[in-house]
């Protein structure tokens, strides 16, 4: 576990199921993730022992959930998480949010937590983020990290803009 200034981030555990349940079956949540498409009960499950599968002790790869500290509350997740982009293996700086808590920074917040763990702890040379040209949110967040578009590919035959941040060497 760690925090940012508003948030407490961990590993998901099997309680957490009723609350990412909730998330992956919002369709507004999940328009521009994966195939735009709400899970169902069991496609959460499988969602959950998929993301579990990459939380590894000697490289913490995978989404975590994000519980706001002022109220306890969880409300959505991020992570880093293997993505394969012509044929190479890149970091994703991935981020949910439930709606209710859209537009308050969280996202960025979390986001540019995880983006300092790849560059300074799991030493990635770059990051990338996928993101549908709808998002415009998402976009947001990503250019307020720093990144920029690096290329588009194409996933479920939709446009994805590849935003990517290489790590700055030190001075």
């Amino acid at each position: 576990m760690f925090e940012t200034e508003r948030l407490l981030i961990r590993p998901y555990t099997t309680e957490d199921l009723p609350f990412l349940e909730s998330l992956v079956s919002d369709p507004r949540v999940v328009r521009y993730i994966g195939n735009g498409k709400p899970r169902t009960k069991e496609g959460a499950r499988l969602f959950f022992n998929w993301n579990l599968s990459h939380m590894k002790e000697e490289q913490p790869l995978g989404l975590q959930l994000l519980v706001e500290k002022a109220s306890g509350e969880p409300i959505g997740h991020a992570g880093l998480v293997p993505q394969e982009v012509d044929d190479v293996t890149e970091v994703e700086v991935g981020y949910w949010i439930a709606p209710a808590y859209w537009g308050k920074g969280f996202a960025t917040e979390a986001a540019a937590a995880f983006q300092e763990i790849a560059f300074d702890q799991l030493n990635e040379n770059r990051i990338i983020a996928l993101i549908y040209p709808g998002n415009i949110a998402s976009c947001r967040v990503a250019e307020k990290l720093g990144m920029h578009i690096w290329k588009t590919i194409e996933r479920h035959n939709k446009e994805v803009f590849v935003y990517a941040k290489e790590k700055t060497p030190p001075i």
